[in-house]
C-alpha cells in the first residue's frame, strides 16, 4: 500500500511538472530582436485597410517599431489598391505599391500575392503577422554586414516638393536608389468592408515612392513630392539600395525633415 500511494504522489507530480511546461511553452516571449551588429533590416508590408487580416500585421510593425527604436531597422508600409474594389478604398493604397508587390513575386519566384506579406531585405518573404518569422528576419539582417552605404543629406523643403543629396557606395551594377516618403502614422476609422467599424491605427506608410538608377555617378541630387497634409514631425525620408535583378537590398537609411520649416505655398 505505501508503494502504491508513494506511485501516485510520483505520478501526480510528474503530470504537473508536464503541464506547467505545456503552459510555460504555450506563453513563451517570442525570440527578441537582436540590436546590435553591423547590418540593417528593411522591412517592407504590404496590407490595405480592406483586409481583416492585416490589422495584426500593423500591429506587430508597430510593436518592433518601439522595440527597434534608433536602431538600424526601416519599416515600410504599402497599401495596396486591390481590396478597394470589395467595399471600402484605402486612402492610402496606390496602383504603384501593388504593382511593387507583383515584382517581388517575380524577384522570389513566387505563384502570386498576398496581404498581410513581409518581405526584409528584399529576400525573404512570409505572413506579415508572424512574429517569431519577423523577429528572425531582422536579427538575420542585423548580423551581416552591409555591402553597400548610403546616406541622404541636405534636405530641404520649398513648398510641396523635397530637395535632398544622396552618396552611395559599395553597389553592383544593375542597382537602383529607392526613395520612400514616408507618414510616421495615422488613424482611420473605416466605413465598410472587411474592417467596417473598426478603427486601425498606421505607421510607416509609404505616402510616396521614387526609383533612382545608379550608375557610375556615385552622388547625385534628386527630389520627391510632398501630400498637402505634409508636416516636417510627421514625415521622414527612407532610402535604400536595391538590386533589380534579384530584388536584394544591400543598403540603407534614413533622413529627418528640418523641423523649422513646413511646407506652404
Amino acid at each position: 500500500m505505501k508503494n502504491i500511494r508513494l506511485y501516485a504522489i510520483t505520478l501526480g507530480l510528474a503530470i504537473m511538472a508536464l503541464v506547467s511546461a505545456a503552459f510555460i511553452n504555450k506563453n513563451r516571449v517570442k525570440p527578441a530582436i537582436i540590436t546590435g551588429g553591423d547590418g540593417f533590416a528593411v522591412v517592407e508590408l504590404f496590407t490595405s485597410e480592406g483586409c481583416s487580416s492585416c490589422p495584426p500585421a500593423d500591429e506587430l510593425l508597430a510593436r518592433v517599431q518601439k522595440e527597434t527604436a534608433g536602431k538600424p531597422v526601416y519599416i515600410l508600409a504599402y497599401h495596396v489598391d486591390y481590396w478597394n474594389r470589395l467595399g471600402w478604398k484605402d486612402v492610402f493604397s496606390k496602383a504603384e505599391y501593388s504593382q511593387r508587390q507583383s515584382t517581388y513575386s517575380k524577384w522570389l519566384k513566387l505563384s502570386g500575392v498576398y496581404t498581410p506579406q513581409a518581405v526584409v531585405n528584399g529576400q525573404t518573404e512570409f505572413v506579415g503577422s508572424a512574429q517569431g518569422t519577423l523577429n528572425n528576419a531582422i536579427n538575420t539582417g542585423l548580423k551581416k554586414e552591409a555591402k553597400a552605404r548610403v546616406t541622404l543629406s541636405n534636405v530641404v523643403i520649398n513648398g510641396y516638393n523635397a530637395t535632398l543629396k544622396y552618396n552611395a557606395t559599395g553597389y553592383t551594377n544593375n542597382t537602383t536608389l529607392q526613395l520612400a516618403l514616408v507618414q510616421k502614422n495615422a488613424v482611420t476609422n473605416v466605413k465598410s468592408g472587411e474592417n467596417g467599424g473598426h478603427t486601425l491605427s498606421h505607421i510607416q506608410i509609404v505616402n510616396n515612392f521614387k526609383s533612382i538608377p545608379l550608375g557610375k555617378n556615385k552622388e547625385g541630387e534628386s527630389n520627391i513630392a510632398l501630400p498637402g497634409t505634409f508636416s516636417a514631425q510627421g514625415y521622414e525620408l527612407i532610402g535604400f539600395i536595391q538590386n533589380t535583378d534579384t530584388g536584394e537590398i544591400t543598403g540603407a537609411t534614413r533622413a529627418p525633415f528640418p523641423t523649422t520649416v513646413t511646407a506652404s505655398n
